[in-house]
């Protein structure tokens, strides 16, 4: 058991981005308000972190190329030692963990959608014919050309404010976001439309936060597991899982989203999984849904659906 009474300084690791550095702020602010409630005398620091992501902002994501790109120097930070936590975007977070590191807890979950920010229009039946739509992301550009085959998706990387500010610099009449960035950092009125599910599917863990830890440092994982939400946890596993089983990163053209349908008492609760993997172009866009209880299970199901349908075969020429 943790000895409440020791004093210990947790060092909280995190990309230095806007959006990286308010969510942590906000993981920190309720880990307080945790040690206030359970006894706990702990403070915390912020330890930024430069990504390779971050480094390289002149290339798609895709073509960047490998797992972990937001990452893969956190988690070296904390098998030296540096950090005792790291704070990341789920969608960010490969499927298979460093040995030594874990999930020490996944917080409730904000809304997981996409969104747009446009110049005019609430939806995006309202882009006109041809428009320029800045994406950083093949997952959203597969699935907006196959909703509307007429636009013309372009990359655009940076931060969240910086895309934004493209609206006008470089002409778009739109870019695309993820809603639970603009609404974490309390940008929500520049939302001009949210893409419907049945549209666009979030990525995987999508609005969702992973705090990852050492999994011997039992007093860190004891702390965290009272930030833990269930309910999330469960539909991330389902939607990690579908992604482990398709071998994919997270900038390839995978989405998937649980829900947690139904909970009785002494059952494990009802999860329902709809997957996609589509080709770049959206000419081709593959999806299944299913419903289980055993979130790992679920994942892999309707993985195995899609890759006899194709799935592997797309991710492969696509560098997947």
């Amino acid at each position: 058991m943790t000895n409440k009474s020791d004093k210990r300084v947790i060092v909280v690791g995190t990309r230095q981005s806007g959006l990286a550095l308010t969510q942590t702020g906000q993981v920190i602010e309720a880990l307080e308000k945790i040690c206030e409630q359970h006894g706990y005398n702990y403070q915390f620091e912020i330890h930024k972190v430069v990504t390779k992501g971050d480094r390289i902002l002149d290339v798609t994501l895709s073509k960047v190329g490998g797992k972990g790109l937001f990452v893969k120097e956190i988690e070296q930070a904390l098998m030296d030692k540096e950090i005792d936590l790291a704070v990341h975007s789920m969608k960010d977070m490969p499927y298979e963990l460093p040995q030594g590191l874990m999930n020490g807890a996944t917080p409730r979950r904000f809304t997981p959608l996409d969104c747009l920010i446009m110049k005019e229009g609430s939806s995006i039946d309202d882009l006109p014919q041809g428009a320029r739509v800045g994406t950083s992301s093949l997952r959203r550009a597969s699935q907006l050309k196959h909703a509307r085959p007429d636009l013309q998706l372009e990359s655009i990387r940076g931060n969240i404010d910086s895309r934004i500010r493209k609206l006008d610099t470089e002409g778009f009449q739109a870019v695309v976001l993820a809603a639970a960035g603009m609404t974490r950092m309390g940008w929500e009125d520049r939302i001009s439309a949210t893409i419907p599910v049945d549209i666009c599917l979030p990525a995987v863990g999508q609005g969702a936060l992973g705090i990852e830890c050492r999994s011997e440092d039992t007093e860190i994982r004891e702390l965290l597991a009272h930030l833990n939400d269930r309910e999330t946890e469960l539909a991330v596993l389902a939607e990690r899982s579908f992604l482990g089983t398709l071998h994919g990163g997270c900038q390839v053209p995978i989405g998937a989203y649980a829900t947690l349908v139904s909970q009785e008492e002494g059952e494990q609760p009802l999860l329902e999984l709809t997957g996609m993997v589509g080709t770049p172009d959206g000419a081709t866009l593959l999806k299944e849904m299913q419903r289980g209880r055993d979130p790992e299970q679920l994942g892999r199901d309707v993985a195995n659906v899609l890759i006899a349908g194709g799935a592997d075969r797309i991710l492969a020429e696509i560098g997947g």
